[in-house]
């Protein structure tokens, strides 16, 4: 035998070698650092889309013994709140007293997206812990929750008086969302 033919087949072989062991390593590393970044985040930071845009256009049917379904040409002339719900999320529970408190003190319209639930389950949800919603629209299908960038619910939006998404808040509105960032939010709107 030659010596080329000694040596070629040889360095060939073993940069495949070194290939095939580096590049799992580096498919790993970049998953993990992916991974790394994206636990550092804030789940409810999760930016929008829709932010800067007006309200996809929308006309829904009121919930069951409701008499205002909701639209979009509802929502222009006044800074709102758009807020996601359903009678079979637990977290809508926890922020529905909150919206009770700004809809008795009268501080901004706040229109309700039943978003996936059953009429009557909407209804009795509604009339058992109290309606704080200027207008109800019966999203059954999810497909304007879709339109609006809906991950989950709930999920609330403020909307400027020309019809435009400011801000998109995803999870429970707690009292310090409402104090810290979106009632002063709302206050600059208008």
């Amino acid at each position: 035998m030659t010596e080329r033919a000694l040596t070629s087949p040889r360095p060939a072989a073993n940069a495949l070698r070194r290939l095939g062991f580096l590049l799992p390593v580096a498919v790993f590393v970049l998953v993990t650092v992916g991974l790394g970044i994206g636990l550092t985040r804030n789940p409810q930071e999760i930016p929008s889309v829709l932010i800067g845009k007006p309200v996809p256009e929308f006309s829904l049917p009121p919930v069951q013994g409701r008499r205002l379904g909701l639209s979009s040409s509802d929502l222009e002339g006044e800074v709102s709140l758009v807020n996601v719900f359903a009678s079979w999320c637990t977290a809508c529970r926890y922020e529905h007293p909150l919206f009770m408190q700004l809809e008795e003190d009268g501080v901004v319209p706040i229109h309700g997206l039943n978003y996936k639930d059953r009429p009557e389950d909407a209804a009795r949800w509604l009339n058992n812990l109290g309606d704080p919603y200027t207008r109800t629209g019966a999203d059954l299908d999810g497909r304007i929750g879709i339109e609006w960038g809906v991950y989950g619910v709930p999920e609330s939006f403020v909307i400027s008086q020309d019809g435009v998404i400011v801000h998109k808040h995803i999870g429970p509105v707690s009292a310090k969302d409402l104090e810290q960032t979106i009632l002063p939010l709302i206050e600059r709107l208008r």
